[in-house]
């Protein structure tokens, strides 16, 4: 398996032409330093913590990436920290995994075995190993971390940690046939089934739960999966550590041995089986994949779209520098669990599809047509190959605008956590197949999850190996001895169909595939309230390079509270769809041929003929803010005798009386002379707040309590501690990220701590009806993410003294720390104030 390289060159053209900005793909982690990416599968439960996307910090000179002098040790002990937590749970999951194998040894040389001593070596093959060397680990760590001082030092630890790697290594040489064995032996053996099925995981020593159940197949992943977690933990410690620091190079070391093992096993590992592995320790597999149109910033992009059982994954495709090898890069994901498809109502409020000029698409095509003539003359003549090199380079962006730029037909998914996403396809039957895909798989019991960088990178680098579609569908990239397709024109009648259960409504339209993809060409009329339609409707469809003809049947609706007015939305229901292969031999005959497509149990009869052409004649298809504004909020709290500002408090509670369903609330501007009028009253502390409140535009309500945080003199989150959530959304490690941003919640000060919580638990009220207000969490954390955080003006000028801090300003890493919070699971100010480490519950 190779080594997925993540440096990309300039060829990075992105159906404009243009040079694409790089950032992280939204839903992602920005990459830590890694130098030699693993693309063995690292599976970490992120998906507890919420996270989300992160900011890296430029590196200042001199020091780890991230230290500034004084700063790194409390970031050290927080990552420490945060490891040790998970470190508890890997030891309690290996324990666990360890129980049943004493007593089954124990029946092993009986005459009832439950399993053989080679069966049982198999399965917990290297486990008691890896158990003593992480339960050391731990006993030499812990007390480090809790009498922590600023001369301690624990690189050595990490140093030995990795020199042990070779366990791990003859682990995973083992794990396909261990995980082969524990199958077998279930299917044979109903007690080791039952045992195998519901293994009982001690939880921390602070946790509420004293056990979990977890397979035998999930927790055997669990040493696969700790390496790469060990492996991101040494960046996050590297980061936060001084370059002069006794720990520096032990850490650098360790670093480097994980690494060095990492890509060592990729070789080994089989990609199919283990490069992608699922929240449940379930291997992930590649479903289905194809280039479609995605409408992006209003510009039209070429995307290639992975469809793995439990993720949708839009990338893009790259070239090196070198130009030769290509690869991946991730736009964004969406877990299926979190994938939903508006309905054609809520589509309405979507951004309409501006189709291209028929007329240019003509010409588009025309070109097409006459560099093929041109490339088979130099051909036949024995031309120079770099001529028709040319010829064929100047085709292929043609044709590739063509691509780009034909496609109507919008098919809209959601991530009901985040954004909303358009491809255009040119054809229903696509859109269809890849409805029909995503909806079979949503049937199993998925979960929902966030990836890390790390997890992201690795699976999208096996893209590049699982891929089944090689190359983007134009002409230019078939093979010279591939069949150049028909052209000319088809003949069609649509006689009848049968095999309907009920009377309905029903219509046929026909697409065949023209310059690499298809086109509808034609539709029956609707034959009224029937089980057996009879169109008996002839067409004539012009044929380009055309091979494959295409059947859809629908069932028209006449609601019209289900029409949609984005023209090229169908509403209708597909009953069945089917094609057939326009094999030139067949075809090319004067006489009519009749033929059957067979759909979902419905037969539509039909007939064909052919008639070829010399000329290429060009048909156009028919296509639609002593006051409170300003004040701190200790100050207006205290004076109010309240742990929370009035006007946030009524603010609130308006918007969650009359505006929780509004479209676009707290998106939506409210009229500017409302909002200074609201301020006003709320400044005066004026009797008639209420009144005033009650018969005030919503829009201008949640304005006014936008205008209240952007106005305070300091954030809600502080100016003190704005560095610090800028590195803690920045950590890779899940656990240490979840004990880093709960330690700052702690330590804001009260009045700004139960604010904040107020203010969030109202938000997530918010985005519990988005799907009537349109206003995700991340939606909510754009919109308060810069106005919660955002550091006063003068704070501001300090920081960007230093070059270390200039990244700090990024809006993105603003809206993804409030985006934390909003997707962590509720978040109590007793609890919080009684925790001094949070721990994470997964691994």
């Amino acid at each position: 398996m190779t080594k997925t390289n993540f440096s990309y060159g300039a060829d990075d053209f992105d159906g404009e032409g243009n040079e694409e900005q790089k950032g992280p793909p939204e839903g992602s982690e920005t990459m830590p330093y890694i130098d030699e990416s693993p693309t063995m599968s690292p599976q970490l439960s992120a998906r507890s913590q919420g996270g989300g996307d992160s900011i890296s910090p430029t590196p200042p000179e001199g020091l780890a990436p991230g230290v500034e002098a004084g700063k790194g040790l409390e970031m050290r002990k927080l990552v420490l920290s945060g490891f040790l937590a998970s470190e508890e749970i890997y030891i309690n999951q290996l324990e666990a995994l360890l129980l049943p194998m004493k007593p089954l040894k124990a029946t092993a040389t009986t005459s009832q075995p439950v399993l053989t001593i080679q069966q049982i070596e198999t399965i917990f093959y290297k486990i008691q190993d890896i158990y003593e060397i992480h339960k050391e680990f731990y006993d030499n760590l812990c007390p480090k971390v809790q009498q922590w001082d600023s001369q301690v030092t624990m690189g050595h630890l990490f140093q030995k940690l990795a020199s042990q790697l070779g366990v791990y290594k003859a682990f995973v040489d083992n794990y396909k046939v261990a995980l082969e064995t524990a199958e077998k032996c279930s299917q044979s053996n109903n007690q080791f089934q039952k045992i195998s099925e519901e293994l009982k995981v001690k939880g921390p020593k602070d946790s509420k739960d004293s056990h979990t159940s977890v397979t035998m197949e999930a927790l055997l992943y669990k040493p696969i999966d700790r390496v790469t977690r060990s492996t991101l933990v040494l960046h996050d410690l590297l980061k936060h550590t001084p370059v002069d620091h006794p720990d520096y190079p032990l850490l650098q070391d360790a670093l480097r041995i994980s690494q060095n093992f990492l890509s060592s096993i990729n070789e080994d590992i089989d990609p199919r089986r283990t490069a992608v592995t699922t929240p449940k320790g379930e291997t992930r597999q590649l479903v289905k994949d194809g280039f479609l149109v995605e409408v992006s910033e209003s510009s039209r992009k070429l995307r290639h779209v992975f469809l793995f059982t439990d993720v949708l994954l839009c990338a893009k495709l790259k070239k090196t520098s070198a130009g030769k090898h290509q690869q991946y890069d991730c736009k964004w994901y969406i877990p299926l669990a979190d994938l939903v498809f508006p309905s054609p109502e809520e589509s309405e409020a979507s951004p309409q599809v501006h189709p291209f000029p028929d007329h240019e698409l003509e010409d588009m095509k025309m070109k097409i047509s006459a560099l093929k003539s041109e490339i088979q003359k130099e051909k036949a003549n024995k031309g120079q190959s770099r001529a028709i090199e040319r010829l064929k380079k100047k085709m292929f962006e043609n044709e590739f605008l063509l691509l780009l730029n034909s496609p109507t037909i919008p098919f809209r998914i959601h991530n009901r956590n985040g954004k909303s996403y358009l491809f255009l396809l040119s054809s229903d039957y696509e859109r269809s197949e890849w409805r029909e895909a995503i909806q079979k798989l949503q049937k199993k019991d998925l979960q929902a999850f966030v990836l890390s960088s790390v997890e992201l990178q690795v699976l999208t680098g096996s893209c590049f190996k699982l891929r089944t579609v090689h190359n983007i569908p134009v002409t230019s990239n078939k093979d010279d001895d591939e069949s150049p397709g028909l052209y000319g024109f088809l003949h069609v009648i649509v006689h009848s169909a049968k095999g309907f259960k009920q009377s309905a409504n029903l219509y046929c339209t026909l697409e065949v595939d023209s310059f690499g993809y298809f086109v509808s060409k034609a539709k029956t009329r609707v034959f009224r309230d029937t089980t057996e339609p009879k169109w008996d409707e002839e067409f004539e469809i012009e044929l380009e390079g055309s091979q494959s003809l295409r059947i859809l049947c629908y069932e028209k609706c006449y609601d019209k509270t289900k029409v949609n007015k984005d023209n090229n939305e169908i509403v209708d229901k597909i009953m069945g769809k089917g094609q057939i292969q326009l094999d030139p031999q067949t075809v090319e005959t004067k006489n009519w041929h009749t033929d059957v497509i067979e759909m979902n149990g419905i037969k539509v009869e039909f007939s064909m003929k052919f008639t070829s052409r010399d000329m290429s004649l060009k048909r156009t298809p028919s296509k639609k803010q002593t006051g409170v504004f300003g004040v701190k909020i200790s100050v207006v709290t205290k004076r109010e005798r309240s742990k929370v500002p009035y006007i946030v408090r009524q603010c609130v509670e308006e918007v969650e009386k009359r505006g929780i369903e509004e479209v676009g609330i707290y998106r939506i501007s409210g009229v500017a002379t409302d909002i200074q009028a609201l301020k006003a009253v709320f400044d005066a502390n004026n009797k008639d707040i209420l009144l005033m409140l009650s018969d005030m535009d919503i829009n201008a309500i949640a304005g006014t309590l936008k205008l209240y945080f952007r106005e305070l003199p300091e954030p809600l989150l502080t100016d003190r501690l704005y560095p610090a959530f800028m590195e803690g959304i920045a950590l890779s490690d899940p656990a240490a990220k979840e004990n880093c941003m709960m330690h700052l919640l702690r330590s804001l000060p009260d009045p700004n701590l139960i604010t904040f919580l107020f203010l969030l638990d109202h938000l997530k009220r918010v985005a519990e009806k988005e799907p009537i207000n349109k206003m995700s969490l991340h939606n909510l954390a754009t919109v308060f993410g810069p106005t919660l955080l955002r550091p006063s003006e003068v704070e501001s000028k300090a920081h960007l003294t230093s070059a270390a801090d200039i990244w700090s300003h990024d809006v993105m890493a603003q809206v993804q720390v409030l985006l934390y919070y909003l997707q962590h699971p509720p978040i109590s100010f007793a609890e919080l104030k009684r925790n001094t480490l949070y721990f994470s519950t997964d691994v």
